[in-house]
């Protein structure tokens, strides 16, 4: 762990140990019988003191205990016979740490004796057991993970414990534990901006003078680089939240129409989004923090919805969606309709408790023409991927980052110090990068790619092409220099290259295509992004794509789509030839609710008989999907709940999936009935043609 291997284990005689699995095996049965007996008398509880002085692993020991102790403790108000019974648990706890100071149980099961709050806590025998077992192990998060338990038990003052983490680093700088503990208390010190820390500038500069120290004495060392890499996110991190990105784009003219020369095409002319994207995950975005005002429709009944959706209701983008219902009734003329945002502490950022700055609105214009309303015929020909269009075409439907802004004044402003301190960091670390150290090479990459987001947008852009060009090239080096983390450097060398792909307009023109015959003349589409053959591992950059309608993903490394959600014009996609191996991985799509074309050919889908996350979707129950006994039969026969997950919200009307090891005939048989408005199923017809309103 950081660069630490493990000490080898000792020789064990061989009899020995078969005499102690005996015992062992012995006392988990004794144990087992106990716990379904609910046997609670002074015998029981010694089996599961011996079995836990063996093995502190056995959790079922751990929760007998409790079950023990809860019994006890209702047959007693004694205060002596109650403080007892919790001395004997920590030193059962203290016991099994002697055996495993790394027990998660033994820990847990301490924290939680002294949570019930029974008696008064002894602190200075806590404190005397932390001190022990951080001198034999300076580096045990577990020990760490309990002195917080315990300090904010006692109520200790943070700038104490701080202290006691500088005592542990000039002790030994390479206590990983020691610095991470330091990077938490100091976050709450300066956000809540504590006596002695409302000036973080001073403060953070002092923190790069300490690691600085520990890095240059020993630069293969982990430790000091987690740190400073906390270090620098402090630094880079915008103070305020800003609104980065919005679609429609300020002073827009949109027209619901069904003809691609007039303005942007929907497929539904019923629903159209707006969507908000910031510089970090915000929450309280609703129609009180955000108003939309048109005569069209009232906005306190709009929501608004983070993306991806969260428990915690937290996200960079935020969505909403305009509902037309009486289209048809609409009078021939332009529709204002403005967005805005108001200096509210409801949109806030739980990691930094940020609000937003000043106060911004836009607002952009909605016709409908109804000379086109009649285009109700489904597709009838094959959305054709291979014509690659004309690359290049200067046209009004490209929109470049700067066009989905509402002004400079949303650029964040970056202090002289912060400007200056990635500056003097980076003539540091260049000559550290010429000596092979991995390390080095990576934290110099973050520094030049952190000085690019901190450059004015008055910097040209030549300048910063080339910064993102010596960027490339760390990760390229890191790659062979450390092949174990490659697949890590290429994520992060992904992002880079969709930052030089769509970092302005001449750049994004020549991955930018119109869509002309050589698409169905029933798919009326604007345009599309061709971001094929780019080696792409991850998603990044998705800000600048929110005008984006067809996208050409194919021929990648992705493993993920994370990121796609935000793309809520995303009519046609293309993931064929990639490296995504579950439909797990694709759930973002679920929240495309314009999608109709959709390739995944050619990728790894069914090819590993274990998904990680196949479990965060288990299947359903039959009355929650009202489906029949022979659907249910064709879900267990093709493996195929996931699936069924992700195209059930679906309105998909071609998909191609061929070439992945969960593509047989069962399973295209499920398709069919999970996706009834599917017309083309592997550039095969299933359905002919229908009547309908819209794609």
């Amino acid at each position: 762990m950081h660069g630490r291997p493990r000490k080898p284990q000792r020789a064990v005689d061989a009899a020995a140990a078969a005499t102690k699995a005996s015992k062992l095996r012995d006392l988990q049965s004794q144990l087992i019988q106990n716990h379904h007996r609910r046997l609670y008398t002074n015998e029981a509880i010694t089996v599961s003191s011996k079995l836990l002085e063996i093995n502190p692993e056995t959790n079922t020991a751990w929760n007998y205990r409790k079950f023990v102790f809860q019994q006890n403790l209702h047959e007693t108000t004694d205060s002596e016979h109650i403080k007892s019974l919790v001395n004997d648990e920590l030193r059962v706890v203290e016991m099994a740490l002697r055996q495993n100071p790394k027990s998660y149980g033994a820990w847990y099961h301490r924290k939680w004796i002294l949570s019930q709050g029974l008696v008064d806590v002894d602190f200075d025998r806590e404190f005397r057991l932390l001190d022990q077992l951080l001198k034999a192990d300076s580096r045990n998060f577990h020990g760490w993970n309990y002195r917080r338990f315990v300090a904010k038990l006692k109520d200790v003052p943070e700038v104490e414990e701080l202290e006691f983490t500088m005592d542990m680093i000039n002790t030994n700088f390479s206590n990983y534990s020691s610095w991470h503990n330091r990077s938490a208390l100091l976050s709450r010190l300066l956000n809540k901006k504590a006596e002695g820390f409302t000036e973080r500038e001073k403060i953070l500069t002092k923190e790069y003078e300490l690691v600085l120290h520990s890095l240059f004495t020993d630069p293969n060392d982990q430790s000091g680089w987690f740190y400073y890499l906390w270090l620098l996110h402090q630094t880079i991190t915008p103070n305020e939240i800003s609104l980065i990105s919005s679609w429609p784009p300020h002073e827009s003219n949109l027209v619901l129409t069904a003809n691609r020369d007039t303005g942007y095409y929907f497929t539904n002319i019923q629903k159209l989004p707006i969507v908000l994207y910031f510089n970090k995950t915000v929450q309280g975005v609703n129609s009180s923090s955000v108003t939309v005002n048109s005569m069209l429709f009232k906005n306190e009944d709009l929501v608004w919805k983070p993306l991806p959706p969260t428990k915690s209701e937290e996200a960079a983008c935020w969505v909403t969606y305009l509902q037309f219902p009486d289209v048809m009734s609409w009078e021939a003329k332009i529709y204002v309709i403005e967005v805005k945002i108001d200096h509210s502490e409801a949109i806030m950022s739980s990691h930094s408790g940020s609000q937003s700055i000043d106060p911004l609105n836009f607002r952009f214009s909605l016709s409908l023409n109804y000379d086109n309303l009649e285009f109700a015929e489904s597709v009838d020909e094959l959305f054709n991927w291979n014509d690659s269009g004309s690359l290049g075409v200067e046209s009004n439907y490209l929109l470049s980052s700067d066009q989905l802004k509402l002004s400079e004044d949303q650029v964040s402003e970056f202090s002289k110090w912060q400007m200056q301190t990635v500056f003097e960091e980076i003539n540091h670390f260049e000559e550290l990068s010429e000596e092979n150290c991995k390390f080095g090479k990576l934290t110099l990459a973050r520094l030049l790619i952190a000085q690019d987001a901190m450059l004015s947008h008055k910097t040209p852009i030549t300048e910063k092409k080339i910064h993102l060009r010596n960027v490339l090239e760390l990760f390229d080096d890191l790659m062979k220099l450390d092949p174990k983390h490659a697949k890590y450097y290429e994520d992060e060398r992904s992002l880079v290259l969709l930052n030089q792909v769509t970092i302005d307009k001449k750049s994004s023109s020549s991955h930018f295509s119109l869509c002309g015959d050589y698409i169905s003349s029933k798919l009326h589409f604007c345009s599309r992004m061709q971001l094929r053959s780019l080696s792409l591992t991850r998603i990044g950059y998705v800000e600048r794509l929110l005008w984006v309608q067809v996208l050409d993903l194919s021929h990648n490394k992705l493993r993920s789509i994370e990121g796609l959600e935000a793309l809520q014009l995303l009519a046609c996609l293309n993931l064929r030839n990639n490296q995504i191996c579950s439909f797990t991985a694709l759930q973002p799509l679920k929240l495309l609710s314009y999608l109709k074309v959709l390739d995944i050919s050619f990728n790894q889908i069914g090819a590993h008989p274990v998904d990680t996350t196949r479990y965060l979707f288990s299947p359903p129950s039959t009355r929650s999907l009202e489906l029949d006994k022979e659907f249910l039969e064709d879900c267990r026969r093709s493996n195929g709940w996931e699936a069924v997950f992700l195209f059930r919200d679906l309105q998909l009307i071609q998909l191609d999936v061929k070439n992945n090891a969960v593509a047989d005939e069962n399973f295209r048989d499920l398709l069919t009935k999970v996706l009834p408005t599917l017309t083309w199923l592997d550039g095969e017809r299933i359905r002919g043609v229908k009547i309908t309103r819209g794609i």
